[in-house]
């Protein structure tokens, strides 16, 4: 019964974050300010990680097809279509799922914990859209563009790591980027992505908005938001991925 009751206290939040908003201009400035510190903030560590992993992939792919019998270009083709499909919107989702959950679910769990919360609804605001919202269309808005770029870097990691370890050419390997390209990949994995960041800002800010306790709480509170967000996205990674590619 504890499942069902936190789906529906799920969706009661999200009817109240959904309401109305009160001064617009308050809001638009809050959610300027969200995705500098969500999404422009997390634009260093995505373009690092989808470097290295990038160039790993670009390593392995070379080594389990050395066989004379396949073509070169199949490196370059495997690289971009794992990036492609999965790594840059998956595995990134799960990544930010750490910085960016935790760093909601400890900011909202904080002010509730301080009553900051309270004070809020004493005062005839309705906190749930105040604090919630802002972060919910920056997360939704900031992850495609997340995602884009961190198939350029990951291309460019294996583009610059390939040669490097001496496991292919930059001609085969740029042939093989452009090799049997499917545009539709991007558009599926876009739509993957807007659903995990929609997940990301939901997930976490709903453990933060009914954390009860205080500093210690807020601390699991934000361990089980990362937890439950995670297996959110793989679930809905399989939904999406049957429902889409078939």
């Amino acid at each position: 019964m504890g499942f069902f009751f936190h789906i529906g206290r799920y969706f009661s939040m999200l009817k109240r974050v959904f309401a109305r908003p009160e001064k617009h201009k308050l809001y638009i400035r809050q959610l300027f300010h969200e995705i500098d510190n969500l999404g422009v903030n997390s634009v260093g560590i995505v373009i690092i990680i989808s470097i290295f992993i990038g160039g790993i992939m670009t390593i392995q792919f070379a080594y389990s097809m050395a066989n004379p019998m396949y073509p070169k270009e199949l490196v370059g083709l495997g690289t971009r279509d794992t990036l492609l499909l999965e790594f840059s919107s998956t595995m990134l989702a799960l990544i930010m799922a750490g910085k960016v959950g935790s760093n909601i679910t400890s900011e909202i769990g904080t002010m509730r914990v301080t009553e900051q919360i309270d004070s809020l609804e004493i005062m005839g605001v309705n906190s749930a859209s105040f604090l919630i919202l802002p972060k919910l269309i920056a997360v939704v808005f900031i992850f495609p563009f997340l995602y884009i770029i961190s198939v350029f870097f990951g291309l460019l990691g294996g583009l610059v790591t390939g040669p490097i370890a001496g496991v292919i050419t930059i001609p085969d390997y740029i042939s093989g980027i452009q090799w049997l390209f499917f545009p539709y990949y991007i558009t599926f994995s876009i739509i993957k992505s807007l659903f995990f960041g929609f997940l990301v800002a939901s997930v976490p800010a709903y453990f933060g908005y009914y954390v009860q306790g205080g500093a210690l709480e807020v601390g699991k509170a934000s361990t089980k938001a990362v937890v439950n967000t995670n297996i959110l996205i793989l679930f809905f990674d399989l939904i999406l991925t049957r429902l889409l590619l078939t």
